[in-house]
């Protein structure tokens, strides 16, 4: 652990810590893809629309997992900075056995309340029954999705980066098998393709219960897998829940925000909404990477955090956003260049595929300026600074996103609608690095100001007494 956050060459660093949460992202990002594709082998654009509406209501129940999984890597990574890692430990298994409460709870809600839920999320006659589907399998799985998108988390905090990203690895390759096993063969459909993530994120959440398993035994502090020591106190459940609840917010809102754009899409009909649905999984290419990115660095900026290295925490900040920029823009350029031909891989007809090009020249116009939104939020997040981060969130999906849907579909119909995405988005990044330039402005105030007072009472000392 010490190996990885304590790096002297901060690219070596970065690289440590933020290629392998990237490689886990894009495996992430290809059964997403495969998905849709053996679905689109299917032939029924109902079934892609189906796939597309229930995307936002898996990302929430994934959000659930970060309240617990993002809010207690920060604290751990702060707590392991400042060498309490006896406290870490107690604060890993409450994370833990939160995530499996949280869990069945949302299984029972889920598969209760399962039509309620198809129709809010965009569903109309035409693809209510494939929704319905989807929706059913992917709530049955609902406390293994938690538990292995929060302990990816946690197990970076942990300095286990090869455990986590084997485990998002292995659930993600056993989705893709078994999506072409239950959609193509069997013929399941849409059912099928969330039969496969539901048993991908179980295969993933065992692997990584072994292993904690395996770090108890050998006698590690911050894996405490017994029951009994399920015994958290207001500090750590404040602490945990104070920074999990904005990183949460991220995903509901954004969930929340695609529901929004998805029925506003939809009013123009199921090949608009599978067009878009095939440029929204293209983007998420560079959306997913520079996720990865920010998600692997936030452990290493709350250990420089925690052990009081300041220089090295921005200095890390800094390339980071640099790198992520410099991705998103040869993203950029790409999808403007082959667009066409990337949306053929899973659009047969010659409308669908000139949409979904369309869509997707629109929306990757965006993807530079995600290195510094992501890196900004994931910033104020290691720091333990929730609110700065809730309110980054609450601008990108609420204030400015929907309100923007609205307008701009009534100024420019579908193509505003879509336009939405890289218009806030270009906003907010300046919003990002305002925000960020403000904190180091007060943090080198808060400095001078230390430093003005510690010169003062070494003055003082050396004055002789009368």
């Amino acid at each position: 652990m010490t190996s990885v956050f304590e790096e002297s060459n901060l690219t070596k660093a970065i690289a440590r810590v933020g290629l392998p949460a990237m490689l886990g992202q894009l495996t992430t990002l290809i059964y997403n893809i495969a998905d849709t594709f053996f679905v689109s082998l299917t032939g029924e654009p109902a079934m892609i629309a189906a796939v597309t509406l229930c995307a936002p209501i898996l990302l929430i129940i994934m959000s659930i997992a970060c309240v617990f999984g993002m809010g207690g890597s920060s604290v751990i990574a702060r707590l392991l900075g400042g060498g309490q890692r006896e406290y870490a430990g107690k604060t890993m298994n409450f994370c833990t056995y939160a995530m499996v409460i949280a869990g069945v709870v949302t299984m029972v809600l889920g598969l209760l309340f399962v039509m309620p839920i198809a129709q809010v999320a965009g569903a109309d006659a035409e693809n209510i029954g494939y929704t319905r589907d989807y929706l059913l399998y992917i709530f049955l799985g609902a406390p293994f999705i938690m538990l292995s998108n929060g302990f990816v988390h946690l197990f970076r905090s942990a300095g286990l980066i090869r455990e986590s990203t084997v485990g998002l690895i292995m659930g993600n390759c056993v989705n893709i098998v078994l999506d072409y096993v239950f959609i193509i063969p069997l013929n399941w459909g849409a059912a099928g393709a969330a039969a496969a993530t539901s048993l991908g994120f179980a295969c993933s959440s065992v692997y990584y219960i072994a292993c904690m398993v395996r770090q108890n035994r050998r006698g590690s502090e911050l894996f405490r897998v017994s029951p009994r020591e399920f015994r958290p106190d207001r500090g750590m459940v404040g602490g945990v829940v104070s920074i999990g609840i904005p990183g949460a917010l991220i995903t509901v809102l954004m969930s929340v925000a695609n529901i929004v754009l998805n029925n506003y899409i939809s009013i123009y009909g199921s090949n608009a909404v599978a067009a878009y649905g095939i440029a929204y999984k293209i983007d998420m290419v560079p959306i997913m990477l520079l996720v990865g990115l920010s998600q692997g660095v936030t452990p290493l900026v709350g250990y420089c955090y925690g052990a009081g290295q300041k220089k090295r925490m921005n200095a890390t900040m800094r390339l980071s956003m640099l790198y992520g920029t410099l991705l998103g823009t040869l993203f950029t350029v790409l999808f403007l260049l082959c667009g066409r031909q990337l949306a053929g891989v899973f659009l047969h007809e010659e409308a669908l595929m000139e949409q979904a090009d369309d869509f997707l020249k629109i929306l990757c116009l965006s993807a530079a300026t995600l290195g510094v939104i992501n890196m900004v939020t994931s910033y104020f997040q290691a720091l333990g600074k929730a609110l700065h981060s809730l309110i980054i969130t609450v601008l990108r999906n609420a204030v400015l996103f929907i309100p923007a849907v609205i307008v701009l579909n009534r100024l420019w119909g579908l193509t505003g609608v879509i336009a939405a995405q890289p218009v806030v988005e270009g906003l907010l990044c300046m919003i990002c690095l305002a925000l960020y330039a403000h904190e180091l402005r007060a943090e080198r105030g808060t400095r001078g100001e230390r430093g003005e007072q510690e010169t003062q009472e070494a003055f003082t000392r050396v004055q002789p007494q009368n």
